[in-house]
């Protein structure tokens, strides 16, 4: 029997304190998985993608997992999609769960973790683009270490008033009003120029970017990405498909990883006047973490539906 997690399953059992927690022991041991994680994506004849990762592989957890979305920017929600959730044993299909979900938690989760390592303060938090992927930002940066005030600019007005309004914010006009104000800048958008440069900044200044995890996106310019530390989560990647790609950077640009930095193989910002950047790209074990956090959850809850694929 295969459970079945939907979305309002999976907000009703995950929880952001656990999830980061989980996040946190995968970064510091994602090293050690025997297979590396690949990420397929294809253009489509339709006006959207195709991506695929598997495996979603970590020491300690008898699991796998495979995802695969659509990503369609202009259907709401944007990203639609499966994970399967397969034993490692025999490839029992454990569970399917709905991706955006998924996706959205981890990737936010991960960001807020990144945010939390690396920022010097979050006395004032700026988001540009406030869809799913920062709502999850928010909440967990929230969770791990508490702001002051937050501004928050949409090319959506009316999104950008009901994220403010939710998380007790204002709503600014543009991404230089809001890094000209904040401490730390959370960016999530499918931009594909850059929104600031190194201009537009001030020293101390923490962003984290995750608007470019496909060919063509980009957020930031390459003399901010030059100019700041500069983590990513795989350096091989954010230059084939991510940030550095998009600025015409090799991976050699980037400093470090964030999983070297919780390591501490890596000390990350030593200074209060450095300006720092994380601009992950998402890996397939990032999707087995939450997955088997919200199956075994869900086991113990009694939550979600059992359905029986090959009868």
């Amino acid at each position: 029997m295969t459970l079945l997690l939907t979305r309002s399953d999976l907000e009703a059992v995950l929880e952001p304190e656990a999830c980061a927690d989980a996040l946190r022991d995968g970064f510091r041991n994602a090293e050690g998985a025997p297979v590396a994680g690949q990420r397929v994506r294809t253009d489509l004849p339709f006006p959207g993608t195709a991506t695929a990762l598997i495996p979603g592989l970590l020491p300690g957890i008898p699991a796998y997992t495979v995802k695969v979305n659509a990503k369609f920017p202009d259907a709401r929600p944007a990203l639609r999609g499966v994970i399967c959730l397969h034993s490692g044993e025999d490839g029992e299909l454990l569970a399917l769960l709905d991706s955006a979900t998924v996706t959205a938690w981890r990737t936010g989760l991960a960001a807020a973790l990144g945010t939390h390592v690396l920022a010097a303060c979050v006395e004032v938090v700026g988001v540009i683009g406030a869809g799913a992927q920062a709502e999850l930002m928010v909440r967990g940066l929230g969770a791990l270490l508490p702001y002051r005030a937050l501004v928050v600019h949409d090319t959506d007005g009316e999104r950008a008033a009901a994220f403010a309004a939710r998380h007790g914010g204002r709503v600014l006009g543009s991404a230089r009003e809001v890094a000209a104000v904040a401490d730390t800048v959370l960016l999530a958008t499918w931009s594909r120029s850059p929104l600031l440069a190194l201009a537009d900044t001030r020293e101390g200044q923490h962003f984290t970017s995750l608007g470019a995890d496909e060919p063509g996106k980009q957020e930031l310019a390459a003399d901010l990405l030059q100019a700041a530390l500069l983590v990513v989560d795989d350096r091989e990647l954010a230059a084939r498909t991510g940030a550095l790609a998009a600025a015409d950077l090799p991976a050699e640009a980037a400093d470090t990883t964030l999983g070297a930095v919780l390591r501490g193989e890596h000390p990350g910002r030593t200074a209060a006047t450095t300006r720092s950047v994380y601009a992950p790209v998402g890996l397939p074990w990032q999707d087995l973490a939450l997955a088997w956090v919200a199956y075994r959850a869900a086991e113990r809850r009694g939550v979600g539906r059992r359905i029986d694929l090959l009868n």
